[in-house]
């Protein structure tokens, strides 16, 4: 396979951000209006992408799962991967979520999730990464997770509360996610050195909440709640709005259920299979307020308005793109308040030809 190819319209993103960013202000919000959703590739010949991370100097990092981090710099797909690090490509796993410390312009500071191999076992590990000379390389691993083959969660995330977040999947073993004590089937919360933070629900534990299956997405409104997708078993994926220590069923409730002690899904897909994936919280634009994330066997955009005084209520839900570029993964709101997709389709698991993943911005024209 070449190089990914980098088309204009990136170009001009980058020296948009490049722009705002020497000059230290916000770029604008997205325009208001009437229309449909107007889409256009910017990055094209990826090798299954998972995540893709705005800098505040204007560069633009993607992973890729076969083990590479890609950089976007001064408009130009660099030859040269950004970071390459020991990962091992093996069912649902390899390199995965990516997130940049607060204060990465001035520490050059990165946080990753990824699957290698140690002593003959898989292992999901979140390890810390330096920039040095334009590059990234592993710093400290912050923690080893379960042995995994699938079901790896591996979203990663700095909190409002500049905690650090990541998700963790059951990795096929269902009773690990009801015991607190495992760190299958959680998501979990650090101190940005690796530490366990004091005030965690359990002491001395990482473990923030339990009872999840695979959750792949974080997302933070503006009044600081947290919401989380997460694959279901057989359809009944979930919308979580997360709390610290609280049980989300897994195994023993899912969708609509509901069992003493447990908390039920915000939003549930029943009988139909989203097949959820990356979340983000629109903070400008036309669909301000919203909840999004990516379905891949769904193959659509979804969009999750709640009641403004009861963040636990759905008032809407919607669904966009459908079967259109396939398999989504990632979805996040980029500094000049588009919205930036990453497909899924080289894992062996969508329609349309193998080499066709790609970076896709998203303008909204209206409600």
């Amino acid at each position: 396979m070449g190089p990914p190819s980098l088309l204009a319209p990136l170009a001009l993103l980058l020296s948009f951000l490049l722009a705002v960013s020497c000059a230290g202000e916000a770029p604008p919000g997205g325009r208001e209006g009437v229309g449909p959703l107007r889409v256009e590739t910017v990055l094209s010949g990826l090798d299954t992408p998972w995540e893709v991370v705005f800098a505040p100097d204007g560069r633009v990092f993607v992973t890729e799962r076969p083990g590479r981090v890609l950089v976007v710099e001064d408009g130009e797909l660099r030859e040269e991967p950004y970071a390459r690090l020991p990962v091992e490509e093996v069912g649902e796993g390899g390199q995965l979520g990516l997130a940049l410390h607060p204060n990465f312009r001035r520490n050059g500071v990165l946080y990753a999730y990824y699957t290698t191999r140690e002593d003959g076992r898989l292992r999901n590990r979140l390890v810390r990464l330096v920039e040095e000379d334009g590059s990234a390389r592993q710093e400290e691993v912050l923690l080893e997770g379960p042995a995994a083959s699938i079901h790896d969660g591996g979203r990663v995330r700095v909190g409002p509360d500049g905690k650090l977040y990541a998700t963790l999947g059951d990795t096929a073993d269902a009773g690990l996610a009801q015991d607190p004590r495992a760190l299958a089937g959680k998501i979990i919360r650090l101190n940005l050195d690796g530490s366990v933070p004091r005030d965690n629900h359990f002491p001395g534990s990482p473990v923030y909440s339990y009872g999840h299956r695979n959750p792949q997405g974080l997302a933070w409104d503006e009044a600081g709640n947290l919401y989380a997708p997460e694959h279901g078993q057989s359809a009944h994926d979930e919308l979580n709005l997360v709390r610290p220590g609280r049980n989300y069923g897994w195994p023993v409730i899912e969708g609509g259920e509901r069992r003493e002690g447990m908390v039920a899904p915000i939003l549930h897909s029943g009988e139909k299979t989203w097949a959820p994936s990356g979340a983000e919280y629109v903070r400008e634009g036309p669909w301000r307020g919203s909840i999004l994330f990516t379905g891949l066997r769904g193959e659509s955009l979804h969009r999750v308005e709640v009641d403004p005084e009861d963040p636990g209520r759905v008032v809407r839900h919607r669904e966009y793109l459908e079967g259109e570029y396939g398999r989504l993964r990632t979805v996040v709101q980029g500094p000049d308040g588009a919205l930036y997709l990453l497909t899924s389709n080289r894992d062996g698991r969508g329609d349309p030809a193998p080499s066709d993943d790609r970076l896709l911005r998203v303008e909204v024209g209206g409600r």
